[in-house]
């Protein structure tokens, strides 16, 4: 029986994701890749976004979107969520490895076109999805759902608007 909030064009697939060949292996043939993986080791996210970028570019797939963390956007100020005084000290360490995946990308090739998208804010954990979303600046009251989120993911491998940068994505205003 068919899922109906699966996209009819999707393929899941595992493996490696810090693995070059496994990448290759697994994108060849394929428009684009989703990166939604994640790993406390502080490492993880630096190694899974080098070996995208290579195994990509041996599979010769040219849109990458990743899935990023809202504490990696920068506010109105122009620092990062991560740095302000009220980000909660237990989750800096992640957020700074997670950003080690975003220092790989700004320097892929250009044949690689890459977007990173996250909540503006957080995740609406129990919401009904709408079906849209809106790129907007940090809010971190904001909450959309993952569905809604999931909606800007397939859209940036449709319609791409991001190109080789990080935005947030928060519910559209109905």
């Amino acid at each position: 029986m068919r899922d109906p909030d699966r996209h009819p064009d999707l393929e899941t697939v595992t493996g490696d994701i810090t693995d070059p060949q496994t990448v290759a292996r697994l994108a060849s043939g394929h428009d684009a890749a989703v990166h939604a993986a994640g790993d406390m080791t502080p490492t993880f996210f630096q190694s899974a976004a080098s070996a995208l970028i290579d195994g990509l570019g041996i599979a010769g797939v040219g849109r990458l979107i990743v899935l990023g963390l809202a504490a990696n956007l920068r506010n109105g100020a122009g620092t990062l969520i991560r740095d302000t005084p009220e980000f909660p000290d237990q989750f800096r360490d992640f957020a700074r490895s997670h950003a080690g995946g975003t220092d790989q990308l700004d320097h892929a090739p250009a044949g690689l076109d890459w977007a990173i998208i996250c909540p503006s804010g957080d995740f609406d954990h129990d919401g009904t999805s709408c079906g849209q979303y809106t790129f907007s600046a940090p809010d971190m009251t904001s909450r959309i759902t993952y569905g809604d989120l999931a909606v800007a993911v397939i859209d940036q491998i449709d319609r791409p608007t991001i190109h080789r940068k990080y935005q947030g994505a928060a519910p559209a205003s109905l």
